[in-house]
């Protein structure tokens, strides 16, 4: 449809913010309606409710801590949406030789406040010890039965690396659905954009400088894409002047190092989200070759040093 500058000035962005998952939603809809614009945002925080439900690890009757509760067990039947989701999760664990594991929820978090306290990291071994049961490797999937088996007890699954990003796509597919073309979900800054602004261009998405995470270091101009970053600015320590990020390598069982932030932009926030932190732990290096190899998927890093790695694909300003 050609863009149309009186139909513009009545179209404006309704926006709500609040907290879901545990972490700072906000809605984005373009509309000249503004109790249309609400109800369709309001259906979209019922989705978003709905799915929290199934994949919490903090609620006992969620489907997640079923799979937790019977790891070396059983095998526990889940929704098919759950059930493809831990499959898509274990397919990215391989493309990511295991920087990506869903499994991490069976870390020992007594080793990882990243507090004041912390003042030392663990030795090799206990830090190895504390990882020993995160192993993608150790999930069965029986798509027969839909089932889902942890192989080893005390394994844990949780979506923290991409529950976030799998809730913005299919809050972004229901408000599709429900006739809204314009429209932008941000999950804690993993986004998913469609449609344009009221004015007719792409919607401006900012990149958090690492060192002061309220200001942009820059721009991207995007629609119908999702973004998501990953980065050490949230939560870290500083160990004999060397700064490690929350983010543990999964066979190390250390904290990494080297990379402030990583930005993945492709069309789906699931996946944005989910190569987000794997790139992370795999490095500059490793990461952007991974990166490269991958159609229709860019991305940024911002190294220790504040250099910016950018993949064969992408443009910043």
């Amino acid at each position: 449809m050609p863009y149309n500058e009186a139909d513009a000035i009545a179209q404006t962005v309704h926006r709500q913010v609040l907290k879901l998952m545990g972490n700072r939603f906000e809605f984005s809809v373009v509309s000249d309606d503004a109790v249309w614009a609400t109800a369709r945002i309001e259906a979209a925080i019922a989705e978003i409710r709905r799915i929290e439900q199934l994949l919490t690890t903090f609620n006992d009757t969620s489907q997640t801590n079923e799979i937790n509760r019977n790891a070396g067990i059983k095998p526990v039947k889940v929704d098919l949406e759950v059930f493809e989701l831990i499959e898509r999760s274990l397919k990215i664990s391989q493309l990511t030789q295991g920087a990506f594991d869903i499994t991490y929820g069976s870390i020992d978090k007594s080793l990882w406040n990243f507090d004041v306290n912390m003042t030392a990291l663990p030795d090799p071994e206990t830090a190895r010890n504390s990882v020993k049961l995160i192993n993608y490797r150790n999930v069965l999937l029986d798509s027969a039965n839909c089932t889902v088996f942890l192989k080893e007890k005390g394994m844990r699954i949780g979506f923290g690396g991409i529950g976030k990003g799998y809730a913005a796509d299919k809050a972004k597919h229901l408000l599709l659905v429900q006739g809204v073309k314009s429209g932008i979900v941000n999950a804690a800054g993993d986004l998913v954009t469609w449609g344009t602004q009221p004015n007719g261009k792409p919607w401006t998405i900012a990149i958090a400088d690492p060192d002061q995470s309220t200001i942009p270091f820059s721009t991207l101009n995007i629609s119908n894409m999702a973004i998501a970053t990953s980065g050490n600015y949230e939560k870290y320590v500083f160990i004999n002047g060397k700064k490690y990020s929350h983010t543990i390598d999964p066979v190390t069982g250390l904290p990494v190092s080297g990379i402030k932030s990583v930005s993945i932009i492709c069309a789906s926030a699931e996946l944005a989200d989910a190569m987000a932190t794997p790139v992370m732990v795999m490095g500059v290096k490793v990461g952007l070759d991974l990166i490269n190899q991958l159609k229709h998927v860019a991305c940024i890093i911002i190294d220790d040093d504040n250099k910016i790695h950018c993949s064969h694909n992408i443009n910043i300003k």
